[in-house]
């Protein structure tokens, strides 16, 4: 039966549940592990989710009946976070003298030097190595074969090593399945059952209630709670939250949780488009956006690293109102709208409407943003986005812009253009697109259009840009977009090369 609501958080450590009594909300996961549970093989490294060091692994049921394993930065994640969750360290994975194959790969190809990074590096690999156990078809290799190269390196793209170089880490996660079955953590693990059981029995009927922390349950439930206390801070993945407490050492309200209401971890797909709660992880957000709308496929993989995407919601981001979050420039561009709530009382509104001015949203007291709701492309429709950034992976994007025209004939009909780090916040581009409409698709057009983005937006200078750089790069991305659609240009699509690159 699931237990009733106390004010301990309670969750799973190998084959065990813990039970910890929280005196601060904001204790994290890495502050538990190696300053009460004694688990030091876990460190601390950037401490803001960037570098890896502090990766785990979190078990959470499924649908299916089965336990589906991600990893996490546990430097940012708050250890309230984990309710009813099963917990896997670096320390997990021993058995008896003999080590995981994970780890056994690492050492037969010498990917550790300092070891500082090795067991976040580790982590990553397992948390791999365990998706692929659970569901061998949902990846590209089964027993006994090989992890594509490219599935490992994206898998270790939180994870950053300041010694020993990747090429042998990545030896490592490729030659991983190469090793026997381990008795435990596998499709055939006699424990498997044992473990869906003891996370059965940590789900809660009611809230989890501590100390300046609340988890409702439900919709209403949070709703109540949010318009009683609209000075409360809403919390999802804490991939930008936890950085406030780790870096900012800010003391934060009392916190409202979303993870636990179950209609807000709603992902519905349909005819219409895709509705994803708040709650839902960019992780799972991002899966089903590009089933729809391929074209995201390359920003969906550069948009932070698997354990962020783990942690953090599509929602979160687009609450957060950045001016250089990567989600929104495409989803105005597609026409998305959001779902905002106070009390009783929802309201619809169009992404684009949301942001004010830096870091203000159209927002009344105690309404909170509950959905995003992203129509389907109409046939027809020419979409593009793309990203620059000094780094591939893991990085902040100078300039993020994504475009989207119907052609009538060889006629622009239509045109939704939205540009991310060119002004306060993500915003449209309505000189630029009224210069497009009515105009043929030609490069004279496109040039002329162009320019007009100095009229829409005026840039700042900082660590990752120049104003100018911006400006000309804006204007060299719409080109772009009209070379990879017109037929006109050589450009090379990102698959294609990708493909060329590997060749080389």
């Amino acid at each position: 039966m699931p237990i009733a609501s106390d004010h301990s958080v309670r969750f799973a450590l190998d084959g065990r549940v813990v039970s910890v009594d929280v005196a601060e909300p904001t204790t994290t996961v890495l502050e538990y592990l190696r300053e009460q549970a004694g688990r030091t093989g876990t460190k601390e490294g950037c401490a803001e989710g960037d570098c890896g060091a502090c990766t785990v692994v979190l078990g959470e049921l499924n649908s299916s009946g089965g336990i589906d394993y991600r990893a996490v930065n546990s430097c940012i994640r708050f250890l309230a976070t984990i309710d009813g969750k099963e917990l896997v360290t670096v320390e997990s994975l021993q058995q008896g003298a003999a080590l995981h194959p994970v780890q056994q790969a690492m050492v037969d190809c010498h990917g550790s030097q300092c070891g500082f990074c090795t067991p976040g590096f580790v982590m990553s690999l397992f948390a791999l190595y365990q998706q692929q156990a659970q569901h061998p078809k949902e990846h590209q290799f089964g027993d006994q074969t090989a992890p594509a190269r490219t599935e490992v390196i994206d898998t270790l793209s939180g994870n950053l090593c300041r010694c020993t170089g990747y090429r042998p880490i990545i030896d490592a996660g490729c030659r991983m399945s190469a090793y026997p079955t381990p008795a435990r953590w596998s499709r055939d693990d006699g424990q498997s059952s044992s473990r869906v059981t003891t996370l059965a029995s940590l789900q809660r009927e009611t809230a989890l209630t501590l100390p300046g922390f609340q988890a409702p349950r439900s919709l209403a439930a949070f709703a109540a709670a949010y318009q009683a206390a609209p000075d409360s801070l809403i919390l999802a993945g804490g991939t930008d939250i936890g950085l406030w407490v780790t870096k900012h050492l800010r003391e934060l309200p009392p916190i409202l949780y979303v993870g636990e209401v179950v209609e807000l971890q709603q992902l519905v797909v349909s005819d219409d488009g895709i509705e994803i709660g708040a709650a839902v992880s960019l992780t799972a957000a991002w899966a089903a956006i590009v089933e729809q709308i391929p074209q995201l496929a390359e920003l969906a993989q550069r948009f932070a690293s698997p354990p962020v995407r783990n942690s953090g919601t599509l929602c979160g981001n687009l609450a957060n109102g950045s001016p250089i979050g990567d989600a929104m420039p495409a989803l105005i561009a597609l026409g998305a709208d959001i779902d905002l709530r106070c009390g009783d009382a929802v309201r619809r509104l169009p992404l684009e409407n949301f942001y004010l001015g830096y870091q203000k949203k159209d927002l009344q007291p105690g309404e909170f943003l509950t959905s995003v709701r992203i129509p389907k492309p109409a046939p027809g429709l020419i979409f593009e986005s793309y990203k620059l950034s000094k780094r591939i992976d893991q990085d902040i994007s100078a300039v993020c812009a994504a475009f989207a025209i119907t052609l009538t004939g060889d006629t622009i009909s239509s045109a939704r253009i939205a540009f991310g780090g060119m002004a306060a916040t993500p915003m449209r581009a309505p000189a630029t697109e009224a210069a497009l409409i009515g105009q043929p698709f030609t490069a004279a057009t496109i040039a002329t259009a162009a320019a007009k983005l100095a009229d829409d937006y005026t840039p700042l200078s900082d660590m990752r840009a120049s104003s100018a750089y911006r400006l000309q790069t804006a204007m060299n991305l719409l080109k772009r977009f009209h070379l990879q659609h017109s037929g006109s240009g050589t450009l090379l699509r990102t698959d294609q090369a990708q493909a060329v690159e590997a060749a080389l």
